[in-house]
């Protein structure tokens, strides 16, 4: 038996049975046995290396406690990093300290030693440390951008227009143009992103992506702004958009695979001063869709599940763009969603595709407006409708007499609260006992980010206790990871009715409803944040008006 494998004995890290197994499996495959150990997840990966360290006297480095000079990583080219998995963490004379994952490696200590000419120190980091550093440090995919340079015109001084020296349609099927937009598409997803935005100003190119409703920056290479109209190319070719055509907007859509999952892409490209910026919203191809997981509890769980088994009326969920409304829909839907069932989907645009439901996107160049689209859908016989938006009085007037003649209408309304919901539609011109006779609830929803659980802890202030998240790995330092929903119901009972029917405010309809124990937005969220799942500063972000 190794001395590694009596200390990890020893200390308790790994049971003697999973050891066993291991060398099996070592022997079988002829890897070494702390690399076999590791990606069964038989020990922690941290763990193993500290005692790897201590017994060939290297150093065991955390990469995300250590700030590395920007010199250092001048040192070793990114593609020469991004080869060998390994992270130039200090310079000091002419020696270079690198971190590296396995003991066993060697090669890239020679190949600096070769060909960069410094002395070479190693020490031991997790890989997935050293991944996430290279990412930080040189910027996703800064070892493509290189070679693309290199390969180009022999050097990375920036100074090369793609528009002027090369055909863009062949460059952005060039297959590293094509890697490199995969590794910017496989980083944002790796970062669970819902939208990746790449922009361009006059002196550089932004990537950010939106994690749990925020935008963060995409650390990118210094010199990828000369590759940014091959990066636009091959994103509109994916999408099937005209590449030429630059100075009108365009959507597409495109599929792309990551690991095992397959993902779809809605492109968004609009010209801007200094070139094209483009908006790629992420959707998930398959997506399960559950009101209790969405953030439904209680009282409004039961209420909207009631709701939606009505045999007629119109359910109407608001908030702006980005709280969650057609989520809710799509998990009202598949809850409704049986073979006795016609469903049929009028959106703009179809955002995930639902098996045994007839999905229809608007198109108003040709006329297919939502209004359109309804009147021809009521021949298909439905049982049940979504409309994705009531955005004027003829959609609202036609969904209505849609729940009028026997069945049940589900649609958004772009409102900042469920009070709000009755008054815009009689700004639209809709008779207010129209709403009344057909509309069975107004649901108002934000999405509040989770505290991690990665890194979740109590606190006290002023005599309560609550929870916040410390940044971790798992939420990149955010305290977050994932979103819920809070929400407010207005069912439109008989007193609501009434004051509908007088054209009262939305205020007066907020203290109506205020008056007969309806909860608001924000007790549902101070609800979450007593029970661990949220913050009071989430609750206060998406709740101020």
């Amino acid at each position: 038996m190794t001395a590694l494998e009596q200390k990890l004995l020893q200390d308790g890290l790994v049971a003697e049975q999973a050891l066993t197994q291991a060398r099996e499996i070592a022997g079988r495959t002829f890897r070494p046995l702390a690399e076999v150990l590791v990606e069964n997840d038989l020990v922690d990966e941290a763990d193993l290396l500290k005692i790897v360290a201590e017994q060939h006297g290297l150093a065991f480095l955390k990469l995300k406690d250590l700030a590395i000079d920007p010199a250092v990583i001048r040192c070793v080219p990114a593609k020469l990093a991004s080869h060998y998995t390994i992270m130039p963490v200090n310079l000091e004379g002419g020696t270079l300290t690198i971190a590296v994952s396995s003991v066993m490696d060697t090669a890239a200590a020679e190949d600096i030693e070769t060909n960069l000419g410094y002395q070479v120190d190693r020490a031991l980091a997790c890989k997935a440390d050293i991944s996430s550093a290279l990412r930080r440090y040189y910027g996703v995919g800064a070892d493509t951008v290189e070679r693309i340079l290199a390969d180009d015109r022999g050097r990375l001084d920036g100074t090369i227009s793609l528009d002027e020296s090369h055909d863009l349609e062949k460059m952005a099927e060039d297959a590293s143009v094509v890697r490199l937009v995969n590794q910017l598409l496989q980083e944002a997803i790796g970062a669970r992103a819902t939208d990746i935005h790449l922009e361009i100003g006059r002196d550089e190119v932004k990537v950010r992506r939106r994690v749990d409703g925020i935008l963060y920056d995409t650390r990118l290479p210094h010199n990828i702004k000369v590759l940014y109209p091959a990066i636009i190319s091959r994103i509109k070719l994916m999408s099937g958009l005209n590449i030429v055509e630059r100075r009108l907007p365009q959507d597409g859509r495109s599929r792309v695979s990551i690991g095992n999952d397959a993902y779809d892409l809605r492109i968004s490209v609009v010209p801007s001063v200094h070139g094209e910026d483009v908006v790629a919203r992420i959707l998930p191809s398959t997506m399960l869709f559950d009101l209790q997981e969405l953030g439904f509890s209680g009282d409004h769980l039961q209420s909207l599940q009631d709701l939606i088994r009505s045999p007629h009326g119109i359910i109407f969920v608001t908030g702006p763009t980005g709280s969650g409304k057609s989520t809710t829909l799509y998990a009202c839907l598949s809850r409704l969603n049986t073979k006795e069932r016609k469903i049929i989907t009028i959106e703009d645009p179809v955002e995930y595709e639902l098996k045994g439901i007839t999905q229809t996107q608007i198109n108003p160049k040709i006329g297919l407006t939502f209004a359109h689209a309804l009147r021809s859908m009521l021949r298909h016989d439905p049982d049940i409708m979504m409309v994705g938006e009531v955005r004027d009085r003829e959609t609202a007037e036609i969904a209505i007499q849609t729940s009028m003649t026997g069945h049940l209408v589900l649609s958004t309304l772009h409102t900042n609260d469920a009070a709000a919901g009755a008054v815009r539609l009689i700004d639209m011109g809709v008779d207010p006992y129209l709403i009344t006779s057909t509309v069975l609830v107004f649901v108002a929803q934000r999405l509040v980010r989770l505290i991690c659980s990665g890194c979740k802890e109590k606190y006290e202030r002023d005599g309560q206790t609550l929870y916040r998240g410390t940044g971790c790995r798992q939420c990149n330092n955010s305290g977050y990871h994932g979103r819920i929903a809070i929400s407010e119901f207005i069912p439109l009972v008989q007193d609501v009715q009434e004051a509908i029917l007088r054209r009262e405010s939305a205020r007066e309809l907020r203290a109506r409803a205020d008056s007969l124990g309806m909860s608001t937005l924000a007790a549902d969220g101070w609800n979450k944040v007593s029970r661990g799942l949220t913050t009071a500063e989430e609750v206060l972000r998406v709740t101020k008006m």
